[in-house]
């Protein structure tokens, strides 16, 4: 995401009272709990609310009146971006400090909010966007910010002795790619992914399981050797270092598809955590990562954000 104008703080903002607008003063302070001295400071998500001048200015137009800074309820008040173009887990350094985006717009406070009450409109639920705080500091108008998209790092492997032997293409891997890549697209987040192929060999899948723990990758998954050959053995190997299985969503699959198709209750699939990254061991056929990858993306982005801390429920 690119800028023409550089990216800075027109305006910082504080209020003592939810629901009431806030006041411009000439700085704030960002700790632990968002803005000190705020009314919407705590142990929560949405801890520090930006909003655009592109999108104020926009608001006034169709107001017809000037909005001052902060009457949307804004902590900070920026220029040069779109705020509510960026996605959850982006990173903005603003200033000294260092934020982290939780959440894009919100739910609207109607007759609770002030601006509301005025013009029967609010911009904040759809264009505001709202963080937590990484790293304490002051900020001031004019200071400038530093946008960091997230990108994730997810490795695909593939485990076939004939598709790495050449005999055949290997298309599970390259299902699963088209999976993801649908998957980051469709929620603004940046990938980048590793596709490996491998033998059904232990000692590779091992190397590249350690390799994707302590080069922190966050996503690892797998496809073959989860059925009950005699080099069957993702499922074990990946058990050897995962901490934290997720059984439900495995279970609720084999479930699911073998209502109709017995043989699905035969797979092996696993998932969990491997200390900050999640894997997924899936079977090795093109149809069967159509049914895991369907099921799988419909809770991914809810674990991401669990893993992370970030209550959206």
């Amino acid at each position: 995401m690119s800028s023409i104008l550089p990216i800075k703080v027109l305006s910082v903002n504080i209020s003592e009272k939810k629901g009431t607008i806030k006041k411009p003063v000439p700085s704030i302070h960002l700790n632990e709990f968002g803005v000190e001295t705020d009314a919407h400071a705590g142990s929560w998500h949405r801890q520090v609310s930006l909003l655009g001048i592109e999108s104020i200015r926009k608001f006034a137009d169709q107001a017809k009146r000037e909005v001052a800074f902060g009457e949307f309820a804004e902590n900070i008040s920026t220029e040069g971006i779109v705020l509510y173009e960026l996605a959850p887990l982006d990173r903005l350094k603003v200033g000294e400090t260092e934020l982290e985006v939780t959440q894009i717009g919100k739910k609207c406070h109607g007759t609770g909010c002030a601006i509301y009450n005025e013009v029967g409109n609010c911009v904040m639920p759809k264009e505001g966007i709202f963080a937590r705080v990484l790293k304490d500091g002051d900020v001031k108008s004019g200071d400038t910010i530093v946008l960091q998209r997230k990108k994730f790092k997810v490795m695909v492997i593939t485990l076939s002795d004939r598709a790495s032997r050449g005999e055949y293409d290997d298309l599970s891997g390259p299902a699963i790619i088209r999976h993801l890549d649908t998957f980051f697209s469709d929620n603004r987040w940046l990938c980048e992914i590793d596709y490996q192929l491998i033998p059904d060999d232990t000692d590779k899948l091992k190397a590249l399981l350690t390799i994707a723990g302590t080069k922190h990758f966050d996503m690892v998954f797998t496809t073959g050797g989860t059925g009950i050959g005699p080099h069957d053995n993702t499922p074990e190997v990946a058990k050897l270092f995962i901490d934290k299985e997720i059984p439900g969503i495995m279970e609720a699959i084999r479930m699911k598809f073998g209502v109709e198709k017995p043989n699905a209750l035969l797979s092996r699939g696993v998932a969990g955590l491997m200390g900050e990254t999640f894997v997924y061991v899936l079977p090795g056929s093109v149809k069967a990562i159509s049914e895991y990858m369907g099921e799988i993306m419909k809770t991914l982005r809810h674990l991401v954000f669990m893993h992370k801390g970030i209550d959206v429920h």
